[in-house]
Parts: C-alpha cells; sequence; structure tokens
C-alpha cells in the first residue's frame, strides 16, 4: 500500500478531530477572550478570581487530592497482592478491573446514590444488625467515595504494569545479598514503579478536578466544584464566556500534568495496561 494510500485512511480520524476536539477549542478561546457583543474583552478571566469561584476551585483541589491519595493507598498495595499471585494473563487482571467500567457511568453513581441513601440499602443493613445509621449523601464525604469507586482502576493500571515489568531475579538478588522486606519494597519495587505512580497520579487528580457529575448527583447540588460551576454557566447562567475561561484554566491544569506524566514515564510505561 502506497504511503498516500495510508494518508487517505486516516482521513476519517483527521475529520474526527477536527470536528470534535479542534473546532470545539477554537470555539472555547474565542469565547473566553470575548465578551457577549463578540469584541476581543478579558473581564471573563475577572470572574474567576470571585468568592463562589474561588470556593469552588479550593474545595476541587482538596477532593481531587484527597481522592488521590485515597486511591494510591488503596491501589498499591492491592497491585502488590495481583503481582504476587502470579497469574499467567495479565489481560484476565485487566479485564476483572475494567468490566465494572462497561456499565453506564450515571447508572453506576446513580446506583450508589439508592445505597448511600437514608432510607438506603446501607442504612436498611446496619439498622438491622443493631448499628447505626449513616448519613453522608449529599455531603464531600459522598462526593469522594464516588470518585474513589470511579476512578480506582485508573490508579490501580498503571501501578499494577510496572510492577509486573520488575523481574524476579532482581528481588530474589537482593534476598541473597541480605535485604529484608522492608529494604526491598522502599529501595528496589517502589523506585522501578515510579513511572505507574505518577501515571495513576495524573490519571485520577486531572478526572477528579474536572468532575461535575459524581458531585451533582451523590453531592445533590450541595456541594459545588469548579466542574459544576462551568456546567452552571454553560447549561444554565448562558454565560458562555465565564464558562470559556474557566475551562482554560482547567486546561492550563490538565497540560502541566500531561506534562510532568512525560517527565516522570518518557517511555509510557505507565500508560500501558496490556
Amino acid at each position: 500500500m502506497s504511503k498516500i494510500k495510508r494518508q487517505l485512511l486516516a482521513g476519517p480520524y483527521l475529520l474526527w478531530m477536527i470536528g470534535f476536539i479542534i473546532l470545539p477549542m477554537i470555539m472555547i478561546f474565542v469565547y473566553a477572550f470575548t465578551n457577549s457583543e463578540g469584541g476581543f474583552d478579558l473581564s471573563a478571566f475577572q470572574n474567576i478570581f470571585t468568592a463562589t469561584n474561588g470556593k469552588a476551585i479550593l474545595l476541587s483541589f482538596e477532593l481531587g487530592i484527597l481522592t488521590t491519595l485515597i486511591c494510591l493507598l488503596l491501589a498499591y498495595p492491592l497491585a502488590m497482592i495481583l503481582n504476587g499471585l502470579h497469574i499467567k494473563s495479565h489481560s484476565f487482571i485487566v479485564f476483572i478491573f475494567m468490566l465494572p467500567m462497561w456499565m453506564n457511568f450515571m447508572l453506576r453513581i446513580l446506583a450508589w446514590k439508592q445505597i448511600l441513601n437514608k432510607n438506603g440499602v446501607l442504612n436498611t443493613v446496619l439498622t438491622s444488625i443493631g448499628l447505626p445509621g449513616i448519613d453522608i449523601l449529599n455531603t464531600p464525604a459522598a462526593v469522594v467515595f464516588g470518585m474513589v469507586y470511579d476512578f480506582l482502576p485508573f490508579m490501580l493500571l498503571p501501578i499494577y504494569n510496572s510492577m509486573n515489568r520488575i523481574r524476579k531475579d532482581w528481588i530474589e538478588a537482593a534476598k541473597d545479598l541480605g535485604a529484608n522486606n522492608f529494604t526491598i519494597l522502599f529501595k528496589i519495587i517502589v523506585p522501578l514503579t515510579v513511572s505507574g505512580i505518577i501515571s495513576g497520579i495524573v490519571m485520577v487528580f486531572v478526572p477528579s478536578l474536572t468532575s461535575f457529575a459524581i458531585s451533582q448527583i451523590l453531592g445533590g447540588g450541595k456541594v459545588l466544584l469548579i466542574g459544576n460551576v462551568i456546567e452552571q454557566d454553560f447549561m444554565q447562567g448562558n454565560q458562555w464566556n465565564a464558562g470559556s475561561a474557566l475551562s482554560l484554566v482547567l486546561m492550563v491544569f490538565v497540560l502541566i500534568s500531561m506534562a510532568i506524566t512525560n517527565l516522570f514515564d518518557k517511555d509510557g510505561e505507565g500508560t500501558q495496561i496490556w
């Protein structure tokens, strides 16, 4: 197949990129730097520093960092356990953790809303065994819980992939030289899995920072994140200029996160899960 024919095969993908990535980005830039009359204006960026937006940005960072830390603390030991099972088919591990994500995202979050409801399944079970019920729905705790549930595979898979690449004879050689489990963990395993850790952190923190559906459903509109502010600007307030400016601010954090990932994972080993 000639080079020109191979390039033509990429035509549909190029059209897809132009229609659904490049053109929307251009529109965001245009609305961010113009006013309602279409003239050049930077007033949309001044709205970023309002009390409501500032509080939403701060809360988004707090919940995003907390979600990322919880996912890391859960995913790293779980990845070590899975790696220690010596399962031959690593695709099977990926399949297990990706299987729940085949279900519609909104259905999964709505299901947890029913479970965490005051009269839901969780409180019914707790009260039936004589324990007091809990009321975390419409709180930041419920939002963090939903984010951890939804984004944990994005932390687990890169760490498991980088851990799986560690050669077993390196561990055995360290043991022969007198290294204990603590030394092996912090001198061999952790340094060799830095690429997976950084990739996992970015893959969890970025969607946590920009999420709005989870906070809307599990937060009941009482937990206002920056994603919710942008959604309200576009869908309810008809303030496309302000929403576009906030979107560009979030885009800067996304680009910084991508740069950090490329810095620590130049070969892309942490993002390869197959």
